[in-house]
């Protein structure tokens, strides 16, 4: 599989995405659920992305990174892997509610070091701004947990370039990624995404299928990713995928996977190669 950079680490150009495993009403059961990590693993995938509020309600709060952490203990042989996770989101009940104010995210990062089963995260992300807390408060607060080692490197994600750039700043070369929503049918983040392929940080596409209820439609809401699929003779995933690859060097896309045949097609879309003819179609 191709390869990307987040930081100073080389990983898998396709990531997983493991936020269906924990919040969808269908999803899978314990077994099958570690089944889809493993498949990932076996495809090459050494990026796996979680959150400590991808559960389905506040009672089950860090089911993911718990799941996530058993899948990779029961792996065959110890997989070099790169595990993300986030922390700012709360739960209250199944709402999703905010808190990026300095004691709660150090909280939040030493609860997810627990169920990680680690001393320090590999990549530790602000899943998403607060308006009661001050954005640069947050920022230092992440350069806080890096110092003190309990996070390797940090990333932010549902940042603008302003945003961007302030935790920069702050936080300094510790600042890996950006995680952005970013899809065919979803591109306003193409501002960001080219601020970061200007700086060196990682842009970590999500929902790169336009998220749970839209990708099963994806043929019909993005009809020219469909053409160029059945040009290629694959499916629409892996040139959606393949799509977000050529964007910049700098993208690692993370699809959502709840089977593994799913992860394993996606992981397949790093051997897609796009004419310049069909990616100006896409990109039109």
């Amino acid at each position: 599989m191709q390869q990307r950079r987040i930081g100073d680490t080389t990983v898998s150009a396709i990531g997983l995405g493991a936020m269906p495993l924990s919040t969808k009403e269908d999803r899978p059961g314990p077994e099958e659920a570690e089944a889809v990590v493993h498949a990932a693993l076996d495809s090459g995938v050494t990026l796996i992305d979680t959150a400590d509020a991808y559960a389905r309600d506040e009672g089950e709060f860090g089911h993911n990174e718990e799941l996530v952490a058993r899948a990779l203990r029961s792996y065959g042989s110890a997989p070099d892997v790169l595990v993300a996770t986030k922390g700012g989101h709360t739960r209250r009940g199944s709402d999703w509610e905010l808190d990026g104010s300095p004691a709660y995210l150090r909280r939040a990062c030493e609860a997810s070091l627990r169920r990680l089963g680690v001393d320090a995260i590999d990549l530790y992300q602000f899943h998403r701004p607060d308006p009661a807390t001050p954005w640069e408060e947050s920022m230092g607060a992440l350069r806080e947990l890096a110092d003190a080692g309990l996070v390797r490197t940090v990333g932010i994600s549902n940042a603008d370039v302003a945003q961007i750039d302030v935790a920069r700043s702050i936080v300094g070369p510790a600042l890996v990624s950006v995680q952005n929503q970013f899809s065919p049918g979803w591109r306003h983040s193409r501002d960001e995404l080219a601020h970061c392929a200007g700086h060196g940080l990682a842009f970590l596409p999500w929902s790169p299928f336009g998220g749970v209820s839209a990708a099963g439609s994806l043929d019909a809401a993005a009809p020219a990713f469909a053409e160029v699929a059945e040009e290629l003779g694959v499916s629409v995933y892996r040139v959606t995928l393949a799509w977000h690859l050529a964007q910049a060097d700098v993208v690692v896309p993370i699809p959502g996977a709840s089977r593994a045949g799913s992860i394993q097609d996606s992981a397949a879309a790093a051997e897609v190669e796009l004419t310049p003819e069909q990616l100006a179609r896409l990109d039109a």
